[in-house]
């Protein structure tokens, strides 16, 4: 896999996946995180790191790093006080590196996705993320309804975003064990899923937009969540 982007490269480096070469312009490679790195960098022009990457977005640097790994669901459900971010059909690239961002500086203990329908950690991703994707728990599951059966099993108590709901996220206690459900834009949760949920809540609207997008609803939710636990620890 090809990284690409100065904090995806710079997290990738901090982070447990072994990195094979870097690419760097002469200005990237004066950075001291890449000359510290022991890490092989050949000083290029920015046109061949974006033929390597395929990508404009580079910011001069991009690095030939090993597959993303995934972590098991099961550990996720089993960590103490877990915060999980559930994702049902989340396809856009750079929706899942935002939510995986926000969960990953919110603390969260992991993300979990769909097997199918779902975006997986792409290079786009780690960009989206900033590098979060490095640092964060990432499961991959075949049935994300099955999935909330057994986060409830386990006793975590799963609250899905739903903007037609009467319950307002501020009047909810997300103390104890969490699970934050989140669906696609436009189509929100399926119905299967939202059934599997044990609350359906809102991020009420007091402007003029109509909605938020599924990032800015996973961060509201995720530091609500976050902050509760915090209060209670």
């Amino acid at each position: 896999m090809i990284v690409y982007g100065r904090n995806p490269v710079h997290e990738v480096i901090r982070g447990p996946r072994p990195v094979y070469r870097i690419w760097a312009t002469k200005n990237a490679a004066r950075e001291p995180w890449i000359t510290g790195s022991r890490v092989p960098v050949d000083v290029t022009g920015a046109e061949e790191i974006e033929q390597r990457c395929a990508s404009r977005d580079h910011q001069g640097i991009c690095a030939e790093v090993g597959a993303f790994h995934y972590s098991a669901a099961d550990e996720l459900l089993t960590a103490e006080k877990p915060l999980i971010v559930v994702l049902d059909q989340i396809q856009d690239p750079q929706n899942l590196g935002a939510i995986c961002r926000s969960a990953e500086c919110a603390g969260a203990t992991g993300v979990v996705i769909g097997e199918r329908r779902s975006a997986e950690v792409t290079p786009a991703v780690c960009k989206a993320s900033a590098g979060a994707v490095e640092h964060l728990p990432i499961a991959q599951v075949r049935n994300i309804a099955d999935f909330l059966g057994e986060a409830k099993s386990a006793g975590i108590w799963c609250y899905g975003a739903d903007g037609d709901a009467p319950l307002s996220y501020e009047e909810v206690d997300f103390e104890g064990p969490v699970a934050l459900v989140l669906g696609s834009e436009g189509r929100g949760l399926r119905p299967r899923v939202a059934s599997a949920c044990d609350v359906l809540v809102a991020i009420p609207l007091r402007g003029r937009i109509e909605s938020l997008s599924v990032g800015a609803a996973a961060a509201v939710l995720l530091y609500a969540a976050a902050s509760k636990s915090e209060a209670s620890a």
